[in-house]
């Protein structure tokens, strides 16, 4: 394979490809997360639990995985020259969708370790389908490239 990656290109691919799995996985959980938690007094001890749990999530899976996907994805863009495809920036779209998304994860954790809840467990359950949603729309870009 020609390029600047050369023979490590599909090394790259399938690290980018295990992080975007991870990271998704980590955005299904936290939401989910926070309905259970939001069923707990705050303060309480089982609320310092669910917190304790959120920080985890976001510092073992969530933080390195964002960071991984968009360092090992600019490299194989860079790679490919995606950067005229007009498959890649409706895809690069969505990935900026998700990256604000799993910000919002993050200021939410924040807000319930202060102890606010300020959206209800069926608005919670609803912001937990965009990931999935936008998994969908980013995996057809990428399989059919469709423009």
């Amino acid at each position: 394979m020609t390029g600047f990656l050369g023979s490590a290109y599909l090394w790259i691919k399938a690290a980018h490809i295990i992080f975007v799995i991870f990271l998704m996985a980590g955005l299904f959980m936290m939401p989910r997360f926070f309905v259970y938690q939001q069923q707990s007094a705050a303060g309480s001890p089982e609320d310092t639990l669910w917190n304790e749990r959120n920080e985890r999530l976001r510092k073992i899976i969530l933080m390195p995985s964002i960071i991984l996907v968009w360092v090992l994805g600019l490299m194989l863009a860079a790679h490919l020259n995606l950067w005229s495809d007009g498959w890649f920036h409706a895809k690069l779209l969505f990935v900026l969708v998700i990256s604000a998304y799993h910000g919002w994860i993050v200021r939410y954790a924040k807000a319930l370790k202060r102890g606010e809840r300020k959206f209800s467990e069926k608005k919670l359950r609803m912001w937990n389908e965009i990931p999935g949603l936008i998994a969908v729309v980013t995996v057809i870009l990428v399989v059919v490239r469709p423009f």
